[in-house]
């Protein structure tokens, strides 16, 4: 069983914890009138919880097909705990109603199977998955955060000694880029900055000179990325943006988003979510070279 598995598990019986708990604070459906015997129905109304909350796990992963990941990011798992929340609230508030039908009604009146009673037992039970939500997606946004927060720290430390210590660096190769017409770009590999795509056109971005220099050819980063093969340091990290790694100042994250800041032009090339876990590897693999 993955770490994954174990936290989504956690987080589970803690929110059925928390509505057993406050169900047995309140005391609703006519449980007042019970003694020690209450505490046996919540305890079983908690095994319902589990169980639906595994019902409701399986629905969003096979119907909705939303799988379980916390590496894609904290606006997807809160989308998806949203999702859980819904069909949880529904399902849990109709085994609720069953509960009360076949195993309160005998001593408790009013407890009968009804629309009424149903709505009831949701506007009791959507209360406790608000409040549940709002914790989860605190506790969540911080932890992430801070992790992402991390993780970008050691990337940049990776990247920043890769760099210094040659691993990460541009060969001062001169190569000539070609596009769909007779024009071309020839550079030195150490001295590109980074390719952007503008409609039929790349824009190709270098730093020769002292000074920041912008060619453009008719091209696709397709072409330019096959162009550029030989040369590692060379990544896509955008569907319009080609980078040089040897090149990138530093790493900025915030909330699942990621962007390179440029050297000499300081520009902010922004990675995708797409892309964004090959740059990491690109970086993680040169510096373990």
């Amino acid at each position: 069983m993955d770490k994954e598995h174990l936290q989504t598990i956690k987080v589970r019986l803690i929110s059925v914890g928390f509505s057993v708990l406050t169900l047995a604070v309140f005391k609703p459906f006519g449980l007042h009138a019970w003694q020690w015997e209450a505490y046996l129905h919540f305890f079983n109304i908690g095994l319902l919880g589990v169980g639906v909350c595994i019902i409701s796990e399986a629905v969003l992963r096979y119907v909705i097909n939303m799988p379980r990941s916390y590496r894609l990011g904290i606006n997807y798992i809160i989308r998806r705990n949203l999702w859980f929340q819904c069909i949880n609230t529904l399902l849990v508030s109709l085994m609720i109603c069953l509960y009360r039908h076949f195993v309160l009604s005998n001593h408790i009146a009013g407890n009968q199977l009804s629309w009424e009673n149903f709505f009831e037992t949701l506007a009791i039970m959507a209360f406790c998955s608000f409040a549940i939500g709002l914790y989860w997606r605190y506790k969540f946004r911080s932890r992430y955060l801070a992790a992402e927060l991390e993780e970008t720290r050691m990337l940049n430390q990776q990247l920043s000694e890769s760099q210094k210590a040659g691993e990460i660096s541009a060969p001062a190769e001169t190569v000539t880029l070609t596009g769909t017409t007779s024009e071309t770009v020839t550079l030195s590999v150490s001295t590109l900055l980074y390719i952007e795509s503008v409609g039929n056109y790349v824009k190709v971005y270098q730093w020769r000179d002292g000074q920041l220099q912008c060619d453009m050819l008719r091209a696709t980063t397709k072409q330019m990325e096959d162009a550029l093969k030989p040369y590692p340091t060379i990544v896509r990290c955008h569907r319009a943006f080609l980078v040089n790694l040897a090149l990138v100042e530093h790493l900025t994250s915030n909330s699942g988003t990621m962007q390179l800041r440029m050297k000499y032009s300081h520009d902010s090339i922004p990675v995708s979510r797409s892309n964004m876990a090959a740059v990491k590897e690109t970086i993680n693999n040169i510096g373990k070279k």
